[in-house]
């Protein structure tokens, strides 16, 4: 089992530790209800260096991600991150990732911690005619999480430089006050910061050599300290993806649904050619595939990954994922429905253990 460069820290402080996606990773410090509640109410940190880390760099940078990704490299400006998806050739998602343009040569990828190896082969495999090279930096980078409507103050603190202009969903490469940051094939002699997060809070990421992981770890935790800063792990961090209807790859999708159901037909720019674009066309066209909602459910029983959801006797959908809403204080779920029961407000069932539990249809943004 894999560990990150903060493990040690997460034994430390006394984590319950979990295995995921191959990594051993802290599943709750406290409690997932407390973690979850600091991060909507103030703010917390999170170890996500499980994820991967990946340059793409040469002439052909843009023309390369325009082709492996629905996201056109030419309409994304430098430092600008864009949410976005690998597609097979049938339109269906491998994975999703951020990317970053740095340069028009230089792209910064994150693929999901179980995906990294497989989607650095589907790059290189399809970079033949590119004059591109692919770099695996997973090994050699951590990346820590301050999320929160307080983010902000504990970022700044440890920052050089003001950061308050940084807009959402775009980075920059910044030194740190205090802290040496070795030199690094990403950033320099800097770090790269992000106004990124997987919460639907306000939030950054600081992507940094492992070797110094630890003392930022710790010094934003000193400086959070006067915010109430939690140290969180993986539970906290789906329940809260949850609320907000955000994708897990490999559970709410497997290379089994399409932009389209998956409801972030948004990251596609159509007027540009990537792989899996036809059969997408097709899909657009005649408008009869499943969609992505949000489930509200009665009761106490709570919906899990392949809950199936009824209308009357017939099984119209399925949950993939579920859990009980620490801010609403009810059962929730993520799936997918048949489009002609997708209206929000439709009135549905889902079966939990051989019972029916009413359910009503939402928007996947079940907290806004």
């Amino acid at each position: 089992m894999k560990e990150t460069p903060l493990h040690g820290e997460h034994v430390r402080m006394g984590a319950k530790m979990v295995e995921f996606a191959g990594f051993h990773m802290p599943l709750y410090y406290t409690s997932i209800i407390e973690e979850h509640m600091a991060v909507r109410k103030a703010v917390g940190i999170f170890d996500v260096s499980h994820m991967g880390d990946v340059i793409v760099e040469g002439p052909d940078a843009t023309d390369f991600i325009s082709h492996m990704l629905p996201s056109d490299g030419y309409l994304t400006s430098d430092y600008q991150c864009r949410y976005s998806a690998f597609l097979n050739p049938q339109g269906r998602m491998k994975d999703d990732t951020i990317f970053t343009r740095l340069s028009e040569e230089r792209y910064f990828l994150v693929p999901n911690a179980a995906k990294t190896g497989e989607i650095v082969e589907w790059l290189r495999a399809n970079d033949e005619d590119f004059s591109v090279n692919v770099i695996d930096v997973s090994e050699g980078y951590a990346c820590i999480a301050v999320q929160g409507p307080l983010a902000e103050k504990v970022v700044s603190a440890v920052v050089d430089g003001d950061i308050t202009s940084m807009e959402f969903m775009h980075a920059r490469l910044v030194a740190l006050r205090g802290i040496e940051i070795p030199r690094n094939p990403l950033g320099g002699d800097k770090i790269f910061l992000s106004r990124t997060g997987y919460t639907g809070e306000d939030g950054f990421e600081l992507v940094v050599p492992a070797k110094m992981a630890t003392t930022l770890w710790r010094e934003l935790l000193k400086e959070g300290e006067e915010y109430g800063i939690k140290p969180c792990g993986l539970g906290a961090r789906d329940t809260l993806r949850m609320e907000k209807g955000f994708l897990l790859s490999g559970q709410d999708f497997n290379e089994d649904r399409t932009p389209l159901e998956a409801g972030i037909s948004w990251i596609i720019d159509w007027d540009h050619e990537f792989i899996g674009k036809e059969p997408l066309l097709k899909q657009r066209e005649e408008k009869n595939y499943d969609r992505f909602r949000g489930f509200i459910v009665e009761g106490k029983a709570i919906p899990r990954h392949g809950t199936p959801v009824y209308s009357g006797d017939e099984r119209v959908g399925v949950i993939t994922s579920g859990t009980k809403s620490p801010t609403l204080g009810v059962p929730i779920g993520l799936g997918y429905v048949r489009r002609k029961f997708s209206k929000v407000g439709m009135k549905v069932e889902v079966e939990i253990r051989g019972k029916r539990y009413p359910a009503e249809v939402r928007k996947p943004r079940l907290v806004t």
